[in-house]
C-alpha cells in the first residue's frame, strides 16, 4: 500500500469482542495504526453489512497433499482395513511424482482455499526437498521457494517450517518412496533453513521454522542439535505422538515416551509445537503445559485418518497453548477445525462447553477457539500477527452479516454463530498485512489456480 487506509466495518472484533462505530486505521507499511472512531479526512473504505475479525492462522498445513482429497476414501483390494499407515503410502504417490512447477501449482490451489476462508498466514510444514530419486537441486531449497512463491503470489503470509528428515524410523529399513524427503546429516538440514531464512530476509511476510519431522524420523543426536539450533530464536515443530507405533517404536529406542524425550533433551519450551499430540499421558501433558508449549491440533485430519482425539481440555488445564491446523487438506476450514476440536471432546466427555472457560458468557467457548485460530497459531510461527492491536500487521477477514448461516445473531451471540455455524461462502474479504487478497468473496487468481490443479492432478491420476 502507498497511504494510509481505514477500513469501516458495521462491526469490529478487538479486544475480545465486537464493537459498532468503530473503524480499523491502517499505515502505508501494513501495520495497525489504531482501531476506534473514524479520523476526520481518513481514505475510508466502508465495508456494510460486514463484521471484520483478525485473521486466521493455519499452524500445520501439507499444502501438496490438496491432491489426494477423496482419492483415499477406500478400503484397498486385500487389505481388511485402511489406517493412517495405509493412508501414508497414497499420500507418497503424490509426493514421488512433483517437480517443482508441481509443487507450486499443488500448493497454489490449497493457498487459495485458505485464502477464500479467511486464513492469512500459513505454517507449511515442508518435507519435500529432493529430486524423485532422491538427488538433491542444485539449489537445495528449490521446493521450498516453489512453496513460497506460491503462498506469496496468493498473498498470503508464510511461515516455511524446513523438515528434518533422516530415515524411515528405529531399525526399519530404508523407504525408497522417502528419498525426496531424507537429509543425508543433522548439519545440512540446519544449513538449508539457515540459507532459507538469509534467502527470504527481505520479505516480511515469510519466515523460517524448524521441523524435526517425528521421533520415528530423526535421530536423538538430530534433536540434540534442533534443541540447540532453537536458541537463535526459530520457532520448533514436530509431529508428536500422532500414532500408537510410533510411541511404541520410541520407547523400544530411547526408553522414553516421545514428549519424555523431548523434555530431556530440553526442546520444550514457548517456541516448541507438538503437532497433534493425541495420544498422551497425564505427565505428558503436565510436561506440555509446564513448558508453554503449543500443541496443534488438526482435527479434520486426525478424524479423517482415524488417528484420535486431542485432549484439549486437559492441556488447556495444564498450560499449553493450543493451535489449529488444516494438514492433509481433507477440508480447508480453520473455523470448522476449531468447532471440530471442541465437537470431538463432546463426544468423549459425553458433555457440552468442554472447553467453554466458564464465565457464564455466551461469547466465551467461541472467543477461547477464535483465539486458538488466530493468536495461538500466530505464536506457535513466532510471529506478531493474530490480533487487531496498534503496531500489529493488519491481517483480518469479514463476514457477511446477511449470509443465511448468521441470519438472526444477536450482537450477543455473533461470536458463537460464526465460530459454530457459520458458512465458509460467509467470509467476505480477506486482507493481509493491510492489503486486501479477497474481495466480495472473490480471489483474482482462483480460476487460473483452478485450471491449472485440474490439469495436474489428471496427469497424476488418469
Amino acid at each position: 500500500m502507498s497511504e494510509t487506509i481505514v477500513y469501516q466495518p458495521d462491526l469490529l472484533y478487538t479486544g475480545g469482542r465486537f464493537h459498532e462505530g468503530r473503524a480499523l486505521g491502517v499505515s502505508a507499511d501494513g501495520l495497525v495504526l489504531h482501531e476506534g472512531p473514524v479520523p476526520a479526512g481518513a481514505r475510508t473504505v466502508r465495508l456494510p453489512g460486514r463484521a471484520l475479525l483478525p485473521g486466521l492462522v493455519n499452524g500445520h498445513s501439507h499444502a501438496f497433499q490438496r491432491l489426494i482429497r477423496g482419492r483415499t476414501e477406500y478400503v484397498a483390494s486385500g487389505r481388511e482395513a485402511d489406517d493412517f499407515w495405509s493412508w501414508r503410502e497414497a499420500m507418497y504417490r503424490a509426493a514421488e511424482s512433483l517437480g517443482p512447477e508441481d509443487v507450486y501449482t499443488a500448493s497454489r490451489q490449497a493457498f487459495v482455499e485458505m485464502a477464500l476462508a479467511g486464513i492469512t498466514t500459513v505454517g507449511e510444514f515442508h518435507y519435500l526437498h529432493h529430486q524423485a530419486d532422491g538427488t538433491p537441486y542444485a539449489d537445495r531449497n528449490t521446493l521450498a521457494h516453489a512453496v513460497i512463491r506460491a503462498a506469496r503470489d496468493v498473498g498470503l503470509r508464510i511461515c516455511l517450517l524446513r523438515v528434518g528428515y533422516a530415515r524411515a524410523g528405529f531399525n526399519v529399513p530404508a523407504n525408497p518412496r522417502q528419498r525426496r524427503f531424507i537429509d543425508r546429516d543433522v548439519d545440512g538440514f540446519l544449513a538449508s533453513a539457515e540459507s532459507l531464512a538469509h534467502e527470504t530476509r527481505d520479505d516480511a511476510a515469510v519466515s523460517v521454522g524448524l521441523a524435526p519431522h517425528s521421533v520415528r524420523a530423526v535421530t536423538r543426536e538430530w534433536l540434540a542439535s534442533v534443541a540447540s539450533a532453537s536458541s537463535r530464536s526459530f520457532p520448533v515443530h514436530m509431529h508428536v505422538a500422532e500414532q500408537p507405533k510410533e510411541i511404541e517404536a520410541c520407547l523400544a529406542e530411547h526408553g522414553r515416551r516421545p514428549v519424555e524425550l523431548l523434555a530431556d533433551l530440553g526442546l520444550l519450551g514457548p517456541r516448541f509445537t507438538a503437532v497433534h499430540g493425541v495420544h498422551l499421558t497425564d505427565a505428558e501433558v503436565a510436561l506440555l503445559g509446564g513448558a508453554k508449549a503449543t500443541v496443534c491440533a488438526c482435527p479434520s485430519t486426525e478424524r479423517n485418518l482415524g488417528d484420535g482425539i486431542v485432549p484439549a481440555d486437559a492441556l488447556v488445564r495444564a498450560g499449553a497453548r493450543i493451535s489449529l491446523g488444516s494438514d492433509s487438506q481433507a477440508t480447508v476450514d480453520l473455523l470448522d477445525e476449531a468447532r471440530q476440536l471442541e465437537g470431538h471432546l463432546r463426544l468423549a466427555r459425553l458433555r457440552r462447553a468442554v472447553l467453554d472457560p466458564g464465565r457464564g458468557a455466551m461469547d466465551g467457548l467461541a472467543a477461547r477457539l477464535l483465539d486458538m485460530a488466530t493468536a495461538q497459531g500466530a505464536h506457535s510461527l513466532g510471529l506478531s500477527t493474530g490480533t487487531l492491536e496498534p503496531g500489529k500487521p493488519a491481517d483480518f477477514f469479514t463476514v457477511d452479516l446477511h449470509h443465511p448461516s448468521l441470519t438472526g445473531a444477536s450482537l450477543e451471540s455473533l461470536l458463537a454463530a460464526i465460530v459454530f455455524g457459520a458458512d465458509k461462502a460467509a467470509v467476505r474479504e480477506v486482507a493481509v498485512a493491510g492489503r486486501v487478497v479477497v474481495s466480495d468473496g472473490r480471489h483474482p487468481l482462483a480460476e487460473e489456480s483452478g485450471r491449472a490443479f485440474h490439469a495436474l492432478s489428471r496427469s497424476l491420476y488418469p
